[in-house]
């Protein structure tokens, strides 16, 4: 237990056998269980988890639960976040089997949820000193881009470092959100935070060290992910606008993000227009140029000025967590 709250921790893996022992093995005794959600590994990770279970005997607190299909990261924590629900865990965390998340920092992960903080932690290595030199370059800059694009989506304006799988969340969020709605690939941790939004849940944005192993080689195919993250984002986006700012209250800032939109749609058919003019013609109306001016602006200072009203609407869902150990038994 933690701060007098039980503690689970879901593990999900694929082809981990060579790095599953040294995740469990490095658990903080105060966590009261370890799920552990094989995706339908190839290899003997299953296996091995059997016999680290058999080991530890009667006092054992690993659980093994084995999907017989591959359905990607993001089914393999809902599979084992919905468990934790059934067992009625207080607090659950999720880690990574491959080892590149730090166990000794999970109290820096639970700590704003336990003390009522947060109803939801995220670790964060894009902040921490040295990032840039230890998270590989390509890494840094596709993690940073999809951040910028999934404050728009999500509405946590202060959250950063988007696909960081390093996380702790109440009962009562999964008592809330509709788990089975969750993106089920990569994207499940830009999709939780848009849930969570809707249900303005409070989120703490904590500082982890980036681990990273250059001789191991990622299991994400990025040409595929990426375009495929960026389409998930925008859905939601749009998703989010509808449910928060007209079905559960109402807002004009979707007004205003629904008139930039038509605006920016004008002003990309009118440079379209007026390029074709240039070279049909060689020259450009100036009228056509003035209204392209028009609407270009438009879309700009709406789009901004949406923001704006987002960020506000959202200022008390932020969390700056105090760096504050609780009490473990």
């Amino acid at each position: 237990m933690y701060e007098s709250r039980t503690i689970a921790v879901v593990i999900p893996c694929f082809n981990e056998q060579d790095n599953i022992v040294n995740v469990l093995t490095k658990i903080p005794d105060f966590v009261d269980a370890v799920v552990i959600v094989d995706d339908a590994s190839t290899d003997d990770t299953a296996r091995i988890v059997d016999q680290q279970i058999a080991r530890e005997g009667d006092s054992c607190r690993t659980v093994l639960l084995r999907r017989e299909q591959n359905g990607g990261p993001g089914a393999a924590v809902i599979t084992g976040l919905t468990e934790c629900l059934r067992r009625d865990y207080d607090i659950t965390a999720v880690m990574d089997g491959d080892g590149q998340m730090n166990a000794q920092e999970l109290p820096w992960l639970i700590g704003p949820v336990a003390q009522g903080q947060a109803d939801y932690a995220k670790g964060n290595r894009l902040f921490y000193r040295g990032a840039w030199q230890r998270i590989p370059h390509s890494r840094y800059l596709g993690n940073a881009f999809l951040s910028m694009l999934t404050k728009i989506a999500s509405g946590y304006w202060h959250v950063a470092d988007s696909q960081s799988g390093y996380l702790a969340i109440s009962r009562e969020v999964l008592e809330t959100i509709d788990l089975q709605k969750i993106d089920t690939g990569y994207g499940y941790t830009n999709d939780l935070l848009v849930h969570l939004n809707v249900y303005d849940f409070r989120v703490a944005d904590v500082h982890v060290r980036p681990i990273y192993w250059p001789q191991r080689q990622s299991k994400m195919k990025a040409w595929i992910v990426f375009p495929r993250l960026n389409w998930m984002v925008f859905k939601r986006f749009w998703w989010r606008m509808w449910r928060k700012y007209v079905i559960h209250d109402f807002h004009p800032l979707v007004l205003f993000y629904f008139a930039a939109t038509l605006s920016g749609l004008a002003a990309t058919g009118l440079f379209v227009r007026l390029v074709w003019l240039w070279i049909a013609t060689g020259s450009i109306p100036r009228v056509n140029a003035l209204v392209w001016v028009l609407c270009t602006l438009s879309a700009i200072q709406l789009g901004l000025f949406a923001m704006w009203c987002d960020m506000e609407a959202n200022r008390d869902l932020k969390c700056v967590p105090r760096r504050r150990l609780g009490r473990s038994r």
